[in-house]
């Protein structure tokens, strides 16, 4: 009897030990961040490019156009014109319009428009958050931290400097006809439209 009974706890404790072991414990705080899906900002980023950016960049003010209206309205233009995810002065704009080569240099290629306004495209330094901000179309609040956020950008960028500024940068040169598409910072409170810089999103050469 002692030994039946023996038997029956041993099985009581193995079926326990098995029960309890099957039940993995969590925190809530765990389970819940497990469930948010990761970020990918690569693939965002190339969404943005595809069906919101350059869309918004062939709708955009024509550049000789947009410093018309920078130069004599400038309040009323940055208004209508500019946006930015961030408070303070600094402002982007959304342009697009059609220059000649007037020199290329390791950097950047100047361009001269048909109202004689010298614009610069940057070609080598692709950064920031022009491209990002300027078409007012991604909202602050559909992401959960600044990294994300920041990472469009970097992303964003990075598609500009490895698809579209290369083949550009071989076969432009003095002379050439440049339509281009594109985004530009001017800080509101002091506005100098002499140092305009276009970050690219759209470049095409006719020599």
């Amino acid at each position: 009897m002692a030994k039946k009974t023996l038997k029956y706890l041993v099985a009581i404790i193995v079926v326990v030990f098995l029960a309890w072991n099957s039940f993995y414990f969590k925190k809530l705080s765990e389970v819940k961040a497990s469930a948010v899906k990761q970020f990918n900002a690569t693939s965002y980023a190339r969404n943005y490019m595809d069906k919101q950016l350059l869309p918004a960049a062939a709708k955009a003010l024509e550049i000789d156009q947009l410093l018309a209206q920078l130069k004599n309205k400038p309040d009323s233009t940055f208004k209508s014109n500019s946006h930015a995810l961030d408070i303070g002065n600094i402002r982007f704009f959304m342009t697009m319009g059609q220059g000649v080569v007037t020199s290329v240099d390791d950097n950047d290629v100047y361009l001269l428009t048909p109202n004689k306004q010298t614009v610069k495209i940057a070609t080598e330094y692709i950064f920031g958050n022009a491209l990002r901000d300027a078409p007012g179309i991604i909202n602050i609040n559909d992401f959960t931290n600044t990294m994300d956020l920041n990472n469009v950008s970097a992303e964003v960028n990075k598609i500009v400097r490895n698809e579209i500024v290369p083949s550009f940068k071989s076969k432009v040169k003095k002379g050439s006809t440049v339509t281009f598409a594109g985004a530009f910072e001017l800080n509101q409170e002091h506005i100098n439209l002499n140092k305009i810089e276009i970050i690219p999103v759209s470049l095409k050469t006719a020599n």
